[in-house]
């Protein structure tokens, strides 16, 4: 027997022993779910929700194939190291979704403050001038408590703002501006009823 040929089972064995014994791309896993972290750390789970889920079910998947190989005798980590790079990307992608989310958040809460704010001066002017006569007292002081208790939902809100609650400072100012907007409606008709 040809010393090739003896010599080609001991070869094919300890390349079956390598293969047996391939580590899981660890460098690959750990970048890819620093980019998950991050994305996390963004709140991508509230300003870039679609990306953030496309980056959990990335995560989903190379923990799945991970335990897939760990189960087996011939470890191949190929998939995982692709699913590791679609991960990275992924995450990545929801940590930028999120970031931006947050300036538009930023921006939007901005200007509902501001608009709640214009909205509220408007309604005093009007509650100011509404027509007073029997049994419009009542009324006039119910709509002004509305409006203080709009005007400190928009300092809360102004206050959310200031401490990055982008959300609550918006939920805040549409809140107060649905109190303006109700309290110059009902002056409005007011006036419509007087003439």
């Amino acid at each position: 027997m040809p010393r090739s040929a003896r010599l080609l089972p001991i070869a094919l064995g300890l390349a079956l022993i390598v293969a047996g014994c391939a580590s899981p791309p660890a460098s690959d896993v750990d970048a890819a779910r620093a980019a998950l972290d991050k994305a996390t750390a963004e709140r991508a789970d509230q300003f870039a929700a679609e990306s953030q889920k496309a980056a959990q079910d990335a995560w989903a998947a190379l923990d799945a194939e991970l335990k897939v190989q760990e189960g087996k005798w011939f470890k191949s980590y190929d998939k995982a190291k692709q699913l590791a790079a679609d991960l990275k990307t992924a995450g990545e992608k929801a940590a930028a979704d999120a970031a931006a989310g947050k300036e538009k958040a930023k921006a939007d809460a901005t200007q509902a403050i501001a608009d709640a704010k214009a909205a509220l001066t408007e309604a005093e002017g009007l509650l100011a001038k509404a027509p007073k006569g029997k049994g419009s007292a009542a009324d006039i002081a119910a709509m002004k408590t509305d409006l203080a208790t709009a005007a400190t939902t928009v300092t809360e809100g102004e206050t959310a703002l200031g401490n990055g609650k982008f959300l609550e400072a918006l939920a805040k100012a549409e809140s107060a501006k649905k109190a303006a907007a109700t309290v110059k409606e009902a002056v409005e008709m007011a006036k419509g009823a007087k003439k």
